[in-house]
C-alpha cells in the first residue's frame, strides 16, 4: 500500500477507522510493533536496525517476531557501535531508504551525536532540499530498575533544540501507532521518543494503518480553571491530578503535546488564553528544558491571560539515582501537580 493512500490524523481528536476496530485495545508496545510491521509491508525500503533488535524480548516487545516474519535483512542487529551504525543509517536514508533505528536507551544516543546534529539534521538545508534525510530513531526514557545516572535520563530538550530535527513524544498507543507511521513515511530525521512505563498501556487503535504529523497536541480533558500542559508519562500523572483536583472544585485542563519539535503553540497559547493559569509537566529537567520552552510560549503570547506566574513540575537538576528510595524522591508524580495547582488557584 503506498504511504499516500494512509489516511493522516491531523486533527486535535483520535479518529477511528471502522466499527468495529473501533472496540480493538492493544498495548502501546504492541501499537509500536503493528506500526513496524505495516511500515515494513507497505514499503520495501523500510528496514530497521538495532542492538537486541532481534533478541527474544524484542526491544520490550516492540519488534518481537518482525525478523521473522520479514528476514535478517530488514529487521537487523547490529553491533555496539553506534556513532558508526547511526551514520550508515543516514547514508541508507540520503540513498533512498527508510531506516529505523532502534536505541534500548536514549542515554547511547550522546555517542551519535555528531551524526544526527551535523549530519541527519542538516543534509536537506545545505542542498536546498534537494536531498532528503527520511530516518527514525526509537530511543527509551524512564526509570526502571535502579538504572540510574546513565541509562534513566530523559533527554529530549537536547534534540529539540537542534533545528531540521522533529521530536515526538507519543504518550498513548492510539498515537504511538500514528505518530510512528507518520514519521516513518515523512522525509525529515525523526527522534521517537518513549517512555518505557507506557508499554503496558492499553487503548483502542484502529489495525488500518493512519498518520499523525509532527506538530499538533491533543486536550485529553478540558478544563477552565488551569491548564496542564504535559508529555509523554507525564500526561497520566497529569490526568491523575486533574481527577483529584475536580473533587477540590479546580477544574484542570490536560493538554498531551505529543511532539517537542515543532511544538503545537496555537494549542498552548489557546488553552493558557482559556484558563488563565498554566503548569508544565515534562519527564526531563527544567533548566533549559521543554517545560522552559513552553513557559517562554505563554509568556510571550500569552502574557495578558496568565492570574498566577507559570509553574513547572519537572525532575531536579541533578543525575538520576539509583536507590529506590531515593528513586521515589527525585520523580515528581501527580500530588505535586496538585499541591502546586491548590497554591496558584488559592
Amino acid at each position: 500500500m503506498p504511504w499516500t493512500k494512509i489516511q493522516a490524523d491531523d486533527s486535535h481528536t483520535p479518529v477511528f477507522f471502522g466499527g468495529d476496530e473501533r472496540a480493538r485495545e492493544i498495548t502501546y508496545r504492541n501499537a509500536i510493533r503493528e506500526a513496524l510491521s505495516q511500515a515494513l509491508m507497505t514499503d520495501r525500503n523500510v528496514f530497521l536496525i538495532g542492538e537486541g533488535i532481534d533478541d527474544p524480548g524484542g526491544v520490550f516487545g516492540t519488534t518481537a517476531g518482525l525478523k521473522e516474519t520479514f528476514g535478517d535483512e530488514r529487521v537487523m542487529d547490529c553491533a555496539i557501535a553506534e556513532n558508526g551504525l547511526t551514520g550508515v543509517a543516514i547514508g541508507a536514508a540520503i540513498a533512498g531508504m527508510r531506516p529505523v533505528f532502534v536505541h534500548m536507551r536514549v542515554d547511547f544516543l550522546p555517542m551519535c551525536m555528531d551524526q544526527i546534529i551535523n549530519h541527519a539534521a542538516k543534509w536537506s538545508y545545505m542542498t536546498g532540499g534537494k536531498v532528503k534525510v527520511p530516518l527514525t530513531i526509537r530511543a527509551i526514557i524512564g526509570r526502571g530498575w535502579g538504572s540510574a545516572a546513565q541509562h534513566s535520563q530523559s533527554l529530549q530538550a537536547l534534540f529539540a533544540h537542534i533545528p531540521g530535527l522533529k521530536v515526538i513524544m507519543p504518550a498513548s498507543p492510539y498515537d504511538a501507532k500514528g505518530l510512528l507511521l507518520g514519521s516513518i513515511a515523512g522525509d525529515s530525521p525523526t527522534i521517537c521518543i518513549e517512555h518505557r512505563w507506557l508499554y503496558d498501556q492499553k487503548e483502542e487503535v484502529p489495525e488500518t494503518p493512519y498518520m499523525i504529523h509532527a506538530g499538533k497536541g491533543l486536550v485529553r480533558r478540558q478544563g477552565k480553571d488551569i491548564s496542564i500542559i504535559s508529555t509523554s508519562y507525564m500526561v497520566y500523572e497529569s490526568l491523575r491530578a486533574a481527577s483529584e483536583l475536580e473533587k477540590e472544585g479546580i477544574s484542570a485542563e490536560v493538554v498531551d503535546l505529543r511532539s517537542v519539535l515543532p511544538m503545537d503553540e496555537e494549542l498552548i497559547i489557546s488553552s493558557v488564553m482559556k484558563t488563565g493559569r498554566l503548569i508544565v509537566a515534562d519527564t526531563g529537567v527544567s533548566v533549559c528544558g521543554v517545560a522552559s520552552e513552553v513557559a517562554a510560549i505563554a509568556a510571550e503570547q500569552a502574557f495578558d491571560s496568565l492570574k498566577a506566574p507559570v509553574r513547572r513540575i519537572c525532575l531536579p537538576m541533578t543525575p538520576t539515582p539509583a536507590s529506590h528510595v531515593l528513586e521515589r524522591a527525585y520523580y515528581p508524580d501527580h500530588t505535586a501537580i496538585v499541591r502546586a495547582a491548590r497554591e496558584m488557584t488559592a
